[in-house]
C-alpha cells in the first residue's frame, strides 16, 4: 500500500522524511510540505503513516486488501498509544483494527559491534538467540552436539 501525503493536514515538520528507510518521502522546500516523489519504490513498511501526529500521511489499498470503492485510513492515537484501521467499505460497514504501538528505549539496542561475529554460521542459532528466548541454550535434536 503505496503512501501519499495530504498537503492540507501536512505541518512540515520533517518527522515522515527522518523515518522514511527508502528516502523516498520529501521535503518541498517552496510549499513547506512533505511528498512521496516515488510511491512504486514504497516499501510498505509505513513508519510515516505510523510516526505522523496529523494524520497527514495516508495509505492507497490494494484492491485484495480495500476493495473498489473503499477506503482505509491510519490513525496514531498518542493518548491511547495506538495505532488504528479504519477501513470503510462501499456498502457502508465500517471495521476498526486497533494496535499497541511497542518502542524500545533509546540506547537499549545493542549495537552491531555487540553481536557474536566470529560465532555467525557455526550453529543454528540466530543472533540473539536464546538471549532474547530467555533459555540457557537452544534445544537440538538427540545425538547432535551445539
Amino acid at each position: 500500500m503505496p503512501t501519499f501525503v495530504y498537503a492540507s493536514k501536512c505541518s512540515g515538520c520533517g518527522d515522515c522524511v527522518d523515518i522514511c528507510p527508502s528516502d523516498i518521502i520529501h521535503f518541498d522546500r517552496k510549499s513547506r510540505k512533505a511528498y512521496n516523489i516515488e510511491p512504486d519504490a514504497c516499501w510498505e513498511c509505513l513508519n510515516c503513516v505510523k510516526v505522523c501526529g496529523r494524520q497527514a500521511v495516508d495509505v492507497r489499498g490494494y484492491a485484495d486488501f480495500v476493495p473498489m470503492g473503499a477506503s482505509i485510513t491510519v490513525v496514531r492515537d498518542d493518548r491511547k498509544n495506538t495505532i488504528e484501521w479504519n477501513i470503510s467499505y462501499r456498502n457502508g460497514t465500517r471495521k476498526k483494527f486497533s494496535f499497541p504501538i511497542r518502542t524500545t528505549e533509546w540506547g537499549s539496542i545493542k549495537p552491531p559491534s555487540e553481536y557474536p561475529q566470529a560465532e555467525m554460521g557455526k550453529t543454528e542459532e540466530l543472533s540473539l538467540e536464546p538471549e532474547k528466548l530467555y533459555i540457557n541454550s537452544v534445544p537440538s535434536i538427540k545425538g547432535e552436539k551445539n
